[in-house]
């Protein structure tokens, strides 16, 4: 057999643990031949997960308790591991497991083993290893938030797995081959008597972690389009053997990107489904939405293409089911469909809690460490409508920090502004003792913080862009919070600035709604300069915001949750009195809204 680089002949040959399975269906075309024998039909289960983003206990690390939701969802490898447990035993035929990205960041869990004792250092297993090898995963395709902690821990990572890790699309620079694994093909046996079937998986990541990763994967890795990539990469499968073809791809389906044009499509999924011939069903991620099934009509073919998408955090578990003959020496499928699986109806997995139940300890013993007290309860419940002392409270941190850098360099005398997204409705700083977890429930992503220097024209346009994320309201329209913004626009698409004076008319059409734009009562020059203070994701040109993707003054690859953490404890108190001041507000034909 020939290999292609970086595919090992385990992964591409390593056989599917199966039972034989009872005959299901008799084939039309088998039932019209009169005197031939009927042919047994098998049936091939595949189980899908995606986006489990670092969870393995359904445990809330922030509110240090079992995670527990509106619709009383839970979450983590564990719970799934129970349920496809209970379908490997029902199953009457073979079953893959693959998961479709973004495994490795999400929760302190994860930060813990990236960040404060990387396995990079420790030479620990990462708990994700740890959960998915219990587990038995087939492939996991690797998602954007995979190249968070820099290459080093992914490929670490990626050792510590007992099955493959693929993203056909993500091409080394140097070598301009894969830098992964692109697909395996599998042999999977549908009992004793019948022929091997051979299922390839092709594996296809985001391109916007050119973007959203820049600063660890720019001149090493570039991400091409996910629509090429299976164009290329299907009919080679086909080629070498593969009966069926599956996808597993972190990219939703909806077609459209948060970056505009800059990069290939970012949830492409039924584009490829669409365009792209040979393939029989994608398992997708990403969007964190829940898609139980969809059929897409390729182009060309006119077969439909099975798509599925189960939800986020372990939440869903993704069950395709395949029907399958053999008729004329090939594998012909007369049957498939899909549906979602609640985690909440099955208890976790006893042996994946083993197997991390000392890494969790250690990560919920970090979280509940006391950095500071707080001489007033501090919540984000409000931030996206009102101006909140939370909030000025990362923007205080941040002006601090990136002030002290400059200090003595050509960009001392330049105003410092400071960018934060009101990304949480549920954080808190209680008053009195404020731990970890409550700084971490603050500030989820593993950002670091960056400086650019921006025009007093860039700010305004940037604050515009900002604005449309709340809908617009007649003069005489009840004012409703729950309602108030727009639902297309998520909350990490919002930011506040500190250190300038401003006022947003949402009465008035997006693009024309800062009416008010000054510093110490005197208006805001175009050509004004300042050094602004913003995340790395932002300023990489995440949510596409104008005039932020630029050269930083300013880049020491800190991590913002850390500096907030750091700043607490130096002190040793947050008092709202030494950083809140209320400068932006909402109003409405000039008259400020009142909630």
């Amino acid at each position: 057999m020939t290999l292609l680089p970086g595919v090992s002949r385990r992964s591409v040959l390593a056989a599917g643990a199966a039972a034989a399975a009872a005959p299901l269906v008799v084939s039309e075309a088998a039932q019209a031949g009169g005197h031939q024998r009927p042919a047994a039909a098998y049936r091939l289960t595949v189980l899908g997960t995606s986006d489990t983003h670092g969870n393995v206990y359904n445990w809330d690390y922030y509110s240090d308790a079992e995670y527990d939701d509106s619709a009383h969802n839970d979450v983590g490898v564990a719970k799934l591991a129970a349920l496809v447990n209970r379908l490997r035993a029902e199953a009457t035929g073979p079953v893959l497991v693959l998961d479709a990205g973004d495994t490795i960041q999400g929760t302190p869990l994860a930060t813990y083993y990236a960040k404060q004792e990387p396995i990079t250092s420790t030479g620990e297993k990462h708990p994700m290893a740890r959960a998915m090898n219990v587990l038995h995963y087939d492939a996991v395709t690797l998602g954007n938030h995979e190249f968070n902690y820099g290459l080093p821990l992914l490929n670490l990572w990626i050792r510590q797995l007992g099955f493959p890790a693929l993203a056909a699309n993500a091409v080394s620079v140097r070598t301009g081959r894969p830098a992964f694994t692109p697909y395996i093909i599998k042999k999977v046996s549908l009992g004793r008597h019948a022929p091997t079937l051979r299922v390839g998986i092709l594996g296809l990541t985001n391109p916007g972690s050119a973007i959203w990763d820049r600063a660890t994967v720019e001149g090493k890795i570039k991400f091409t389009d996910m629509v090429a990539a299976a164009a290329t990469w299907v009919p080679i499968m086909r080629a070498r053997g593969a009966d069926v073809v599956l996808i597993s791809a972190h990219g939703g389906d909806s077609g459209t990107s948060s970056y505009g044009d800059e990069l290939p499509n970012e949830n492409p999924t039924a584009l490829i489904a669409e365009q792209v011939p040979g393939i029989d069903a994608i398992l997708f991620g990403h969007a964190h939405r829940e898609v139980p099934e969809r059929f897409v009509t390729n182009l060309k073919t006119g077969k439909q293409v099975l798509l599925s998408e189960p939800s986020k955090w372990g939440q869903r578990l993704t069950r395709m089911d395949f029907d399958l003959v053999r008729e004329r020496g090939a594998w012909k499928i007369t049957s498939k469909s899909a549906t979602t699986l609640n985690t909440n109806t099955v208890e976790a997995d006893p042996k994946v809690l083993a197997a991390v139940r000392k890494q969790h300890e250690k990560t919920v013993a970090y979280v509940n460490q006391v950095v500071a007290t707080s001489t007033a309860t501090l919540s984000a419940a409000t931030s996206r409508y009102s101006d909140t002392p939370i909030l000025d409270y990362i923007n205080k941190v941040q002006t601090d920090t990136v002030t002290a850098a400059l200090a003595g360099t050509s960009y001392a005398g330049l105003p410092v502004l400071s960018i934060a997204a009101p990304f949480s409705r549920t954080a808190v700083f209680p008053q009195g003792d404020v731990k970890i977890k409550d700084v971490a429930g603050l500030y989820i992503y593993d950002n670091t913080l960056e400086a650019v220097v921006m025009t007093g024209a860039e700010v305004k346009a940037y604050l515009e862009y900002s604005a449309k994320y709340f809908v617009t309201l007649a003069p005489d329209a009840p004012v409703d919070p729950a309602t108030i913004s727009d639902p297309a626009v998520p909350d990490y698409n919002y930011d506040v600035f500190s250190g300038v004076d401003y006022d947003i008319d949402i009465s008035r059409p997006v693009g024309s709604r800062i009416t008010r734009f000054q510093i110490a009562g005197a208006d805001v020059a175009a050509d004004a300069q300042f050094v602004v203070a913003v995340n790395n994701y932002r300023r990489s040109g995440g949510g596409s915001f104008p005039g932020i993707v630029k050269t930083q003054v300013y880049n020491a690859q800190q991590e913002i949750r850390q500096l907030l953490i750091d700043w607490a404890q130096a002190r040793g108190t947050i008092d709202p009195a030494e950083f809140f001041v209320k400068n932006w507000q909402l109003v409405r034909a000039g008259v400020p809204i009142t909630f």
